[in-house]
């Protein structure tokens, strides 16, 4: 393993980098200014959440949050204890946060705007409207038996009903568990058996991108391996002729008909958990990332004010799917923390063709759009001519899931931004709540392809992964972690706090551990390099390796399966499949079909693999453990660069795969 490890200090490749200033014609065309002057004024709030944190986050969720009860204490615990709490004493409710006080001050202010998979449909909510249709709908959840503290599973589209149904559970104090709409039957069933959730909310069908989704039947398939469940709500979002069972099975449009149009908030403990998201985890076992209420409210209103220049009348609009994390914090909680119209999108970016994006931003004078680097790529491919919108709202443009590559940045500011948006490039994950290294929109210099800054309260290092050393000044490499906790840190996994302990806060004691390398340059700007650990991310979601290799396994010929991400031009990652099949089968093309729809049907057609190579056996260690490093390598043409071989079990597998993959090439 010697010949792996990287230098004690690995020096930046020092290549000059153009600097984008906030552009002159965003700040001309701002209906007032960005909430801060000017980096100074940054750096200055930056040192107070560094060296006053108390007095700063107080300060902060104070101004931002309304309370029932105010809090005492700002925050207990530690990162190495991992019992962080934040506003100790303090009581509120998340639905009366988005929904009552804006409701109150301004009844007929759009809250959701609908953009429907059809450009034809679609719809408009207001805040008086919302707050009465969470009220019905928390009504019906009652009336099901659920309580403060329970799960509700979530299986819902880009549809309001899908806000609905978030706010509707934090109004009664349950943790909503969102399972995205493109999960399969056994993903689903796994997240409702593991959260114990007796209620799922879901809809006949999905629509997207010209096609239909039957939500409801991947709910039933689920639904028999979960016995514990004893409603479904079904959402009619088609008309389609669904199976309902008795007494499980009850339509929302008539549930939600039975009930008065105000129900009062439950009052919660800032700690009380707003709601779990699964994410994939190493050892194959999805975890169910917990957030608490107060901290991760905080976390959402203060980088959508500040990254985003959220102002009074602004029309936010986030493309991330409310499945994710991106659409839980970006098109639900951060904009109606902030009082503001969030679009809701149904479709795709393609259909039904590629200036739909453009056409909705048109459309809505969309100020905010928020998306992933995989969309962006796809659209700048179809070609500039899709782009012919004015667009003359937009402020802000950003890009969430990965790193976004200098040209794909420099085609956003140019042509879609006109050169009148600044670009806030964001890095954060499931389990920071919010945006933790990001420029603030009107404010910070922007570098393509970098992530900037850290945002207030979030404070840096740079870790040698040999040694375990933090790497201190400027032009380093390493692994990226955090030594001080911020508000909207997820809390534990739900049900596995040791899980939690190790994969974040053992890795490097007194250090929140991100997964990820990351290089900060001369002038402390920090370039995120991607997973450091067998995760790949594909579209911008994270899957992890063990999790697709555990879904192959399941295929009746398949001895052994290495899963690996390689870069690809559309997606950023694509999955690659390595696997050695059983004796007595037959290497064919229908057999690797197969593998990849066991792939689908186990977890969902998003984490298939775009390759399946099959090989005699994977290149092992003498205990065991499978060298993804080296398929890595083959499949990016860099067999000079394997190291030292000699030490696997059977060296000579090797090169026996890299025939296998050169012959797969050249068809």
């Amino acid at each position: 393993m010697a010949a792996e490890a990287p230098k004690a200090r690995v020096v930046m490749e020092a290549h000059e980098v153009d600097t984008f200033h906030p552009p002159q014609k965003m700040l001309a065309k701002h209906p007032s200014k960005p909430h801060l002057a000017n980096l100074e004024e940054y750096q200055q709030l930056y040192k107070e959440s560094i060296t006053e944190p108390d007095q700063f986050w107080g300060r902060q969720a104070r101004e931002l949050l309304s309370w029932s009860k105010d809090f005492q204490t700002v925050h207990s615990g530690s990162l190495a204890n991992g019992d962080n709490a934040w506003f100790l004493e303090g009581e509120l409710n998340a639905s009366y946060n988005c929904v009552d006080r804006h409701a109150i001050k301004n009844p007929d202010k759009v809250a959701i705007i609908y953009e429907a998979d059809e450009p034809s449909e679609g719809r408009k909510v207001t805040y008086a409207e919302l707050l009465r249709e969470v009220c019905k709908t928390a009504y019906v959840l009652k009336q099901m038996g659920v309580k403060k503290g329970d799960t509700v599973a979530i299986y819902l589209p880009m549809i309001p009903e899908a806000l609905v149904a978030f706010l509707a559970c934090s109004r009664i104090g349950a943790v909503h568990s969102v399972v995205f709409a493109g999960f399969s039957a056994d993903s689903l069933r796994d997240r409702v058996i593991d959260a114990q959730s007796k209620v799922v909310i879901t809809s006949d069908e999905g629509k997207r991108g010209g096609k239909l989704i039957g939500t409801k039947k991947i709910v039933d398939d689920a639904l028999k391996q979960c016995p514990d469940v004893t409603h479904v709500l079904v959402y009619k979002r088609t008309g389609a002729d669904v199976p309902m069972t008795k007494g499980r099975d009850w339509w929302w449009h008539e549930e939600v008909d039975k009930w008065p149009s105000y129900i009062a908030p439950e009052r919660v403990n800032s700690e009380d958990p707003l709601f779990l998201l699964y994410t994939s985890g190493s050892t194959g076992k999805p975890k169910g990332v917990l957030h608490s209420t107060a901290g991760y409210l905080l976390g959402a209103a203060l980088t959508g004010k500040y990254v985003f220049d959220i102002h009074d009348g602004d029309r936010y609009f986030c493309g991330g799917d409310v499945g994710w994390i991106t659409g839980h914090t970006y098109v639900v909680y951060a904009p109606l923390l902030l009082g503001v119209s969030t679009v809701v999108f149904e479709g795709t970016p393609a259909y039904p063709n590629f200036s739909r994006y453009w056409d909705i931003i048109d459309k809505h004078e969309v100020t905010q759009f928020y998306v992933a680097p995989t969309a962006l790529r796809l659209l700048k491919r179809a070609g500039d001519h899709y782009v012919k919108n004015e667009m003359k709202h937009l402020r802000v443009l950003g890009s969430v899931g990965e790193p976004i590559a200098a040209e794909v940045w420099k085609w956003y500011f140019e042509i879609v931004g006109k050169e009148e948006a600044q670009i806030v490039d964001t890095y954060w994950q499931t389990e920071t709540g919010s945006n933790v290294i990001t420029p603030l929109a009107g404010v910070t210099p922007t570098k393509p392809g970098s992530a900037s800054l850290p945002f207030f309260g979030i404070e840096p290092a740079i870790i040698d992964p040999v040694s375990g050393e933090e790497i201190f000044g400027n032009d380093v490499e390493g692994v990226l972690a955090f030594k001080q906790a911020w508000p909207s840190m997820a809390r534990t996994v739900w049900g596995a706090h040791k899980r939690y302990m190790d994969t974040y806060l053992n890795v490097y004691k007194g250090y929140y551990f991100t997964g990820d390398g990351a290089g900060r340059d001369h002038d402390g700007f920090y370039w995120i390099r991607g997973r450091v650990d067998d995760v790949v991310n594909v579209s911008g979601h994270r899957l992890s390796t063990a999790e697709i290799e555990a879904a192959l396994i399941e295929h009746h010929a398949i001895a052994e399966a290495a899963v690996v991400g390689v870069a690809d031009e559309l997606t950023g990652q694509a999955v690659n499949a390595f696997v050695a099949i059983k004796e007595g089968s037959e290497n064919s093309d229908a057999l690797r079909k197969e593998f990849i729809l066991q792939v689908r049907k186990s977890i969902g057609p998003f984490a298939a693999p775009k390759a399946v190579f099959i090989v005699p056996d994977l290149p092992k260690t003498r205990s065991g453990k499978i060298m993804r490093r080296i398929l890595r390598k083959i499949l990016a043409g860099e067999e000079d660069q394997l190291g030292d071989t000699s030490t696997l079990s059977d060296p000579s597998v090797v090169d026996k795969i890299i025939a296998i993959v050169h012959e797969a090439k050249k068809k």
